[in-house]
């Protein structure tokens, strides 16, 4: 049964955070706003916890949480907010944590969001921070973790660096992933009734924005319907009030049918991204998260995949 802190976080969301997608107007109200007030920097209290430092790629900041000593695994952490909003203090939260409870090194890049920018400066900013990491890093003491557009680009980001020869990182951690923004899937329109946070018009704005042209069922924008066998060992959260969760649900599918080893973790009556937020239910599902990532990879389990011929070549984006 939900908790009492749940439904109150539900009822404010949809009387706050729903408004910003219920119309493409509004995300792009939404979006001003949030360039006066963002501020990507680690709050001071976790500065004061962590040895945190601040490097540059791309032009854009990376900042690294040192991993405990004698600690070779790191996490590659990806900030959801649709492409178009900054890593936020409840983002911060659950990297420390991890940060603390596992002893790995986290990185964290403040990627070049929309409208500003798009998929190729986005990619092109995660992919240089990946390539970085595997100079001093190998793949198998990498791990993905990501939750909304995060989660997408973390799948994306595997992909890309499979047609380049690069290896894939040993896990993924995705949370309330967007995995299929075609919208061909009908129970999608269903889920938005249920959904207190997110809403189809503004989602397909933010889309629209950072997309580059792709077509919304490509795998670059839905991966979906990428080549899901080069994927690592995946632990998806999802619940039962986030519209993103049925399609997450045939991600599962799909990429257990492609041999991947997916675990699920299914909350009912949770909406998008609830293990960032502190309360009974977020707490379970961190305890999940440091369970899955506690036991390590195995040496060499999956050192370089295949080049993916499928995908060899880039297709062209669509004009609108």
């Amino acid at each position: 049964m939900p908790s009492l802190k749940s439904h109150l976080v539900s009822f404010v969301l949809r009387h706050s955070r729903k408004k910003a997608f219920s119309s493409p107007e509004n995300l792009q109200r939404w979006i001003a706003y949030a360039r006066k007030t963002e501020d990507h920097h680690p709050p001071a209290l976790l500065k004061a916890r962590l040895a945190i430092t601040e490097t540059e790629i791309d032009g854009f900041p990376v900042y690294e949480i040192a991993p405990k000593a004698g600690e070779r695994r790191r996490i590659l952490y990806m900030h959801g907010g649709a492409y178009v909003f900054q890593i936020t203090s409840y983002h911060w939260g659950l990297i420390a944590e991890m940060a603390e409870r596992l002893g790995f090194g986290v990185t964290v890049p403040v990627y070049p969001i929309a409208p500003e920018h798009d998929f190729h400066d986005m990619f092109g900013m995660v992919g240089d921070v990946y390539r970085r990491m595997l100079e001093d890093t190998d793949a198998e003491d990498i791990v993905f973790m990501g939750d909304s557009a995060g989660g997408n680009m973390a799948v994306v980001l595997t992909m890309i660096a499979a047609e380049e020869g690069l290896p894939s990182p040993s896990r993924h951690v995705l949370i309330s992933p967007g995995l299929d923004m075609s919208l061909s899937n009908p129970e999608v329109f269903e889920a938005e009734r249920n959904d207190p946070w997110l809403g189809i018009p503004g989602g397909l704005e933010a889309i629209r924005l950072y997309s580059a042209g792709f077509e919304r069922s490509d795998w670059h924008i839905s991966p979906l319907y990428g080549d899901l066998s080069v994927l690592p060992k995946t632990l998806l959260l999802t619940g039962s009030r986030d519209l993103l969760s049925p399609d997450s649900l045939i991600f599962a599918e799909r990429a257990r049918a492609a041999g991947v080893e997916v675990d699920v973790v299914y909350e009912e009556g949770m909406f998008h991204v609830w293990p960032l937020i502190e309360m009974p239910e977020a707490r379970r599902a961190r305890d999940s998260i440091v369970g899955f990532l506690s036991v390590p990879a195995p040496r060499g389990a999956r050192a370089r995949p295949r080049r993916r011929a499928a995908f060899a070549a880039r297709p062209a984006p669509v004009a609108e």
